[in-house]
C-alpha cells in the first residue's frame, strides 16, 4: 500500500533545474519534495550529459596537446588508454563524486527525495511508482523532467552498435570506425572525445554547415581543425538506410558527391533532444503540450494550470543546464508571491570542442534576419599575444553593437576557453553596457579576455593591436 503525503510544493525531477528548485524552495522555508526516476540525482546533466562529455573533452584535449607539443620541442610517447580506468574516473570519480554533493544538500536542506516515477492523477495530486510507492498530494508543483535523446524510428533497429548519446558517453569501446549522424553540438564533442582516443570519425549532417545555430565566422576555425581530425564530414547529406551486419553497420548516405555506402563499427545518432513527457498524465493534470511536445508556459514558468510550473528542457528551448537553473528560481520565487519574470537579455551557448565556440545575446545572423541596426567588431586571435604564446591563433572575438549609442547587443568567442571567458559579456548585456564600458574596463595582460576588450575598442575606430579602415567616433 503507498504512502499518502502532503506537501505545499512538489518539483517532479532531480536535474539541473529541479533540484535547484527544490534547494531554493527549502531556503525560504517551503517544505517540498523532490521526486526523481534515476537511482541519483542530477538529471541528464550530470549522469549521462554535461559532465561526462565534458570529462571525456579534457581527456581528449590532454591527448591533442601531447601530440602537438612536439612541434615546440616537447616530445611524449604514445598516449596509451586503459578504458576501464577512463570509465572508473568519468563515472566514478567525477559524476559520482558530484551526484553525492547533491545527496548531501537535499538532505543538509531537508528536502525529502523519493525515487519513482511520477504520473499526474489529477490537478494536486500524484502517484510515484517504483522504489518508494507513494500518493502525494500537492499545492504547487514543478515539472522539470527534462529531454530525451531523439532517436528515428528508421534507426530503431535494436542493435545496441547503433547508440544515441547516453550509450557512446558510457565508452562500451573504441571503434576504429565511427558515423556521427548530426552535425550540432552533442555530435562533434562526443566525435572529437572518441577520435582523440583513436576512432576514425565521419560525421553526416542534412543541413549546409555545422552547428546551424551559431555564425559562419565562429564555426569556420573548428570546421577546419574537425576536418583535420576526422575521418570525414559530409554536408547536405543524408542517411537513408542503415543495415546491421556481422561485419558492420552498413550505412547508406544520399548526396553530392559522397559515397554511396559505407560500413561503421558503431554509429551515434546526434540529431536532437526531445521534452520527456512520456507517462506523465499531464491530461488529467489539466495540461497539453504544443506541437513540439513542450509544456507552454509564461514568464513566472507558471502553466495553463497556474499553481503547476515547468521549467528547463521540457518547458522549451534552448535545452540548457544554466537556463533550467535560473528558471528554477523564477519558478520558486513566483511561488513564494515575489515580483519575478523570466525575461533574460542573453542565455550563453557553449559548444566544449576544441577550439570551444560560445556566444551571448545577438548572433549575427540573428541580427540580419531580424533587420536589428548593428555595428560587427572583430578581434583576430592572431593579434593576442596570449594566443600566440600559447599556440592557438585560430580564434575569433567579435562583439555587436547598436551603431549610435555602441550599447553591446552580442558577443561571440571561438577559441580556446571561449566557454570560460563568455559570462562577462553575459553580465555586459544584461547591464545594457556600451562598448566604452567594456574597454574602459581593465583587463589583466596578458591573456584572451583582452580579445574581449579590444573588439569593444574597436567601435571608436581601432584597437591597439589591429586597426580598423573606419572613422572614429567620439
Amino acid at each position: 500500500m503507498s504512502d499518502v503525503r502532503e506537501v505545499p510544493l512538489l518539483v517532479i525531477g532531480g536535474g539541473p533545474g529541479g533540484y535547484p528548485a527544490a534547494l531554493h524552495a527549502a531556503d525560504h522555508g517551503m517544505q517540498t519534495l523532490l521526486v526523481d526516476q534515476d537511482p541519483k540525482l542530477g538529471g541528464v546533466c550530470l549522469n549521462r550529459g554535461c559532465i561526462p562529455s565534458k570529462a571525456l573533452l579534457h581527456v581528449a584535449k590532454l591527448i591533442r596537446e601531447s601530440h602537438e607539443a612536439a612541434a615546440w620541442g616537447l616530445h611524449f610517447e604514445k598516449p596509451r588508454l586503459d578504458l576501464a580506468q577512463l570509465r572508473e574516473f568519468v563515472q566514478g570519480k567525477v559524476v559520482g563524486k558530484l551526484t553525492g554533493g547533491i545527496a548531501q544538500l537535499t538532505k543538509g536542506r531537508g528536502v525529502t527525495v523519493l525515487k519513482g516515477h511520477a504520473t499526474f492523477v489529477d490537478a494536486h495530486t500524484v502517484t510515484v511508482t517504483g522504489d518508494q510507492p507513494a500518493t502525494i498530494r500537492f499545492k504547487n508543483c514543478i515539472i522539470a523532467t527534462g529531454s530525451l535523446p531523439a532517436m528515428p524510428k528508421p534507426w530503431q533497429l535494436g542493435d545496441d552498435r547503433i547508440m544515441d548519446s547516453t550509450g557512446a558517453l558510457l565508452l562500451p569501446d573504441v571503434p576504429q570506425k565511427l558515423l556521427v549522424i548530426g552535425g550540432g553540438y552533442i555530435g562533434l564533442e562526443i566525435g572529437s572525445v572518441y577520435a582523440a582516443l583513436g576512432s576514425r570519425v565521419t560525421v553526416v549532417e542534412a543541413l549546409d554547415g555545422l552547428l546551424p545555430l551559431a555564425d559562419r565566422d565562429l564555426v569556420r576555425p573548428l570546421e577546419t581543425k574537425l576536418r583535420a581530425e576526422f575521418e570525414a564530414i559530409f554536408l547536405s547529406t543524408k542517411v537513408a538506410r542503415m543495415e546491421p551486419t556481422p561485419a558492420g553497420i552498413v550505412v547508406t548516405l544520399e548526396g553530392k558527391d559522397v559515397p554511396s555506402s559505407l560500413t561503421f563499427d558503431r554509429v551515434l545518432v546526434s540529431v536532437g533532444r526531445r521534452p520527456n513527457t512520456v507517462d506523465l498524465g499531464l491530461e488529467q493534470a489539466g495540461l497539453k503540450t504544443d506541437e513540439r511536445g513542450f509544456i507552454p508556459v509564461d514568464r513566472q514558468r507558471r502553466t495553463a494550470v497556474p499553481h503547476i510550473s515547468a521549467i528547463g528542457d521540457v518547458a522549451g528551448e534552448p535545452g540548457l543546464a544554466h537556463k533550467a537553473t535560473a528558471e528554477a528560481r523564477v519558478a520558486v520565487d513566483a511561488i513564494l508571491g515575489e515580483p519575478a519574470e523570466w525575461s533574460p537579455r542573453a542565455i550563453p551557448a557553449v559548444i566544449f570542442t576544441d577550439p570551444e565556440i560560445a556566444w551571448a545575446g545577438l548572433t549575427e545572423k540573428e541580427a540580419q534576419q531580424q533587420g536589428i541596426p548593428h555595428d560587427v567588431l572583430k578581434f583576430p586571435w592572431a593579434a593576442s599575444g596570449r594566443a600566440v604564446a600559447i599556440a592557438r591563433t585560430e580564434g575569433l572575438t567579435k562583439m555587436l553593437v547598436e551603431p549610435e549609442s555602441k550599447r553591446v547587443l552580442g558577443v561571440g568567442i571561438t577559441g580556446a576557453g571561449a566557454g570560460e571567458m563568455i559570462a562577462e559579456s553575459v553580465l555586459a548585456i544584461e547591464m545594457g553596457a556600451v562598448a566604452r564600458d567594456v574597454l574602459e574596463s581593465i583587463h589583466p595582460h596578458p591573456t584572451l579576455s583582452e580579445t574581449v576588450m579590444e573588439s569593444a575598442e574597436l567601435a571608436y575606430g581601432a584597437a591597439t593591436h589591429v586597426g580598423r579602415p573606419r572613422k572614429a567616433s567620439s
